[in-house]
């Protein structure tokens, strides 16, 4: 017993022996390091609140404040889209594993922010392979440093194997995961991995997974087998060409929940796909791809078979059996006509002449998208107009075949679109907010059109009633060319107040020869955004107007507002009603900051006689 103090003061001392090998200069160094870590990293001094309670705010923050807070932390985290990860709407400004560790930091620094902040880092999991800022240089030269022979880690593989062990150590976070968004190759190379982490998600409704999951690939089996037992809450799933057998699994009441289902390519009989609709009671959006089988008998009743459910997104491409004739019928139910909303019918056997009678039976759609190459003009036969109440959106693309793409040839799809100008001039789609079409030149189809005939004796004035976007592209463009229309009802029309037409031009000097001299014309041309001019006065001479034949309008006019539009064709590189084109009109009449010019009032500090007042005149 007496050995035991003796071997304890023998090891302090050689311990107090050993402290002094360290050299001065170290300890100076770790001093130095020690004060900088204690003082703020901005320089800034907090003091105590002087006077004021010390309580603690944020520990009264309900966990929905907290919830809401973190998601401006990560903004990512709400992502509950089904789309893959490189579809996904996401803020890509921001860098979203920057984004996780702050989270994640917020989970640790107090017990009360603990749940709230774990429930949106696993709700919506999204792995990416690499730092979108200025750290993936930094942790790129760190791995390369330690990797050996030269062999790189793949880091977004280690990371899925990370969360498969999380989830598989905490069943309370497996319960929380609603969403798995991987890379590409990660999803692809990782299948093992990946079957491990769905596996223990029972909540999941989501997760990018490999293609040969969705053709029926055998590499996928395991991962295929873990998601039929394990994962009942699936809300999208997609089938292709080589998948016919797995499909049967929906008869067998797997995945009840699916919303949103795809079909490729498949070899199916009609029989097949009315059983599989059937079996799912809460299916909402389809789309169905290049399916041979799917055609207008889909769409009949049968009392064998469910019928065809109602919809409210239904996606049709290449599937050259769907006609006009079967989607009238479908919309004749009513349980479907007031449910269908978006309709996208890409390159099927729908004629564009029956189009209208689509439009008509739907009475709920909203979003309307009519893809397709033609080769021939619309028949002389009258057509009715595309005409719908509640439509809000449509992309009419109209292209024509090969064969016209590089010629002077007339185009067969310009009388497409001037059937669709002349529905939209007839006021069929009052509700219309936004248009998609394949023609530059639509917009000036619409602008160019012959003025209301509101002095002809008319009842059904041409003309629309909405503001409407144009979008445009043209056949070899790549991005969208954006286009506002304001309807005819906001500018004043060029008639005076007993409908008689009336002349936009103005003469200097009020009348006869004079105005017809060396400045003869003086006029500014602005444009009204719809095709047309505002006639604004450039100032100087006398206040009158121009002339009228009628006694109730002469005299002098300075009220500008007064003053007709012209229907004139813009002699302008810019676009009528542009802030370039009023720019310039205003920089013409003496600058845009000079109110007299605009309103017609008299000009002051100009002599009469020189240069600068002739500038006004743009036909010049």
């Amino acid at each position: 017993m007496a050995q035991k103090p003796r071997r304890r003061a023998w090891n302090r001392g050689i311990m107090g022996l050993l402290k002094h090998f360290r050299s001065r200069s170290k300890l100076a160094k770790e001093h130095e390091k020690a004060s900088k870590a204690s003082k703020s990293s901005n320089g800034a001094v907090y003091f105590p609140r002087v006077g004021g309670s010390n309580r603690d705010y944020i520990s009264r923050l309900p966990p929905k404040v907290l919830t809401r807070i973190f998601g401006y932390v990560c903004p990512h985290t709400a992502d509950r889209s089904y789309e893959i990860s490189e579809l996904a709407p996401v803020n890509t400004d921001t860098c979203m594993l920057c984004d996780l560790r702050d989270l994640s930091h917020c989970s640790q620094t107090r017990r009360d922010w603990y749940r709230p902040a774990q429930q949106l880092l696993y709700s919506s999991i999204r792995i990416d392979a690499v730092h979108y800022c200025d750290l993936e240089e930094i942790f790129s030269d760190k791995r390369k440093r330690k990797s050996k022979h030269g062999e790189l880690e793949d880091v977004p593989a280690t990371r899925l194997r990370l969360l498969a062990n999380s989830l598989r150590d905490n069943n309370w976070l497996a319960s929380l995961v609603l969403f798995i968004k991987l890379p590409y190759m990660t999803r692809e190379t990782c299948k093992q991995d990946l079957a491990r982490a769905v596996g223990n998600c029972p909540n999941l409704r989501y997760a990018d997974l490999p293609a040969g999951f969705y053709n029926g690939s055998s590499d996928c089996h395991t991962l295929r087998q873990e998601l039929l037992a394990r994962c009942p809450d699936i809300r999208k799933m997609r089938f292709e060409s080589g998948a016919e057998q797995f499909i049967q699994y929906l008869t067998q009441r797997h995945w009840q929940a699916i919303q949103s289902l795809e079909l490729k390519k498949l070899k199916v009989e009609p029989t097949m796909f009315r059983q599989v609709l059937g079996c799912l009671p809460v299916l909402e959006e389809l789309h169905v791809s290049n399916v041979s089988t799917f055609t207008d008998v889909i769409f009949n009743v049968s009392p064998v078979v469910p019928n065809f459910p109602a919809l409210h997104t239904l996606k049709l491409e290449r599937c050259h059996g769907i006609t006009a004739v079967g989607l009238v019928h479908y919309l004749e139910r009513p349980e479907t006509r007031e449910v269908l909303e978006t309709l996208s019918l890409t390159n099927t056997g729908l004629d564009i002449t029956q189009l209208a009678h689509v439009l008509w039976s739907g009475t709920h759609l909203k979003d309307v998208t009519v893809i397709a190459t033609v080769s021939h003009s619309l028949p002389l036969d009258p057509l009715p107009p595309l005409g719908s109440q509640s439509l809000l959106n449509l992309r009419f693309e109209i292209t024509p075949t090969e064969e016209y793409l590089h010629t002077n040839l007339p185009k067969p799809s310009d009388s497409y679109y001037s059937y669709l100008a002349s529905s939209l001039l007839s006021n069929s789609l009052p509700a219309l907010q936004c248009l998609y079409v394949r023609d530059p030149a639509f917009p000036d189809t619409i602008l160019l059109a012959p003025p209301a005939p509101k002095f002809t004796g008319q009842s059904q004035p041409r003309g629309f009633t909405q503001p409407l976007e144009i979008y445009t592209k043209g056949l070899d463009d790549a991005e969208w060319v954006f286009n506002a229309l304001a309807p005819e009802e906001q500018f004043a029309p060029g008639f005076g107040g007993n409908g008689r037409p009336l002349s936009t031009y103005s003469i200097n000097g009020g009348g006869g020869g004079g105005g017809w001299g060396n400045e003869a014309r003086r006029s500014v041309m602005v444009g009204n955004g719809v095709g047309g001019f505002l006639a604004v006065p450039a100032g100087g001479g006398d206040d009158y107007g121009r002339p009228t034949s009628s006694q109730s309008m002469k005299g002098p006019v300075n009220d500008w507002s007064q003053r007709p539009m012209s229907y004139a064709r813009p002699v302008t590189s810019h676009r009528p009603g542009s802030s370039h084109a009023v720019a310039n009109a205003l920089k013409a009449t003496g600058g845009a900051g000079n109110r007299d010019s605009w309103w017609g009032g008299p000009k002051t500090h100009q002599r009469n006689g020189s240069t600068a007042s002739n500038r006004g005149d743009l036909w010049r």
